[in-house]
């Protein structure tokens, strides 16, 4: 009985506070309201929705709560119980300039910040993990971003794939998350959306929906 077909997916989803510039931050929202969201509309089969997470829009600063997010995730260490699930990060981030929705490919290893970030830092062509060599360092997501693209675009939504998730926070998050996702035996994403004045609150709503049950049908 238990081992009739493939263990579900598991999506833990983060997003971001308030940043200099971003007073509300579209991502705070989204993933606040995720989980409700997706009981109103009707769980997918094969996913579970696991951790909803709001982070400061930090770098250097926020990195133990990054970590204990991220750790927390692998249910308590468990490497027998880890394996057997089949775990996805979806991180969401804001891109205030942006017109369409972006599914990040990959993230570099360079904290360049244009502003600094909420806790006063602002790094320039800094490495973001040191033991990983150069600043030109990439890591890339295991997730087919092509195709996850092209089936969102199918139902309708604005979005394209992308290979530059800029130089600030959103990168610096999503260059740990790849790490410790290929350390780890799970998956990573980024993907950034543009304000709620661009693209408004209830589609948004849709397409994170739509993304996790893309998810967890691609994985």
């Amino acid at each position: 009985m238990g081992s009739e077909g493939p263990s579900p997916v598991i999506v833990h989803v983060t997003g971001f506070k308030k940043f200099h510039g971003v007073a509300e931050n579209p991502t705070e929202t989204i993933v606040s309201n995720l989980k409700d969201y997706m009981k109103k509309r009707g769980m997918p089969k094969g996913l579970i929705l696991g951790s909803c997470s709001i982070l400061d829009t930090a770098g250097q600063g926020a990195l133990v709560p990054l970590y204990q997010t991220l750790q927390a995730a692998l249910g308590g260490g468990d490497s027998e119980s880890s394996n057997s699930k089949r775990v996805i990060w979806v991180h969401f981030g804001v891109n205030s300039g942006a017109t369409m929705f972006a599914i990040e490919n990959q993230a570099v290893n360079e904290a360049t910040f244009r502003c600094p970030d909420e806790m006063g830092w602002k790094p320039q062509k800094v490495p973001i993990v040191h033991a990983d060599g150069a600043i030109s360092r990439k890591r890339e997501t295991a997730l087919p971003v092509e195709e996850i693209t092209k089936v969102l675009a199918k139902m309708g939504y604005e979005v394209m794939t992308s290979d530059d998730a800029g130089r600030f926070v959103c990168n610096y998050v999503y260059y740990h998350s790849l790490r410790f996702a290929e350390q780890n035996g799970i998956r990573s994403l980024f993907v950034h959306v543009p304000l709620f004045l661009t693209i408004d609150e209830e589609t948004q709503m849709q397409f994170a929906a739509s993304l996790l049950e893309v998810l967890a049908s691609l994985y």
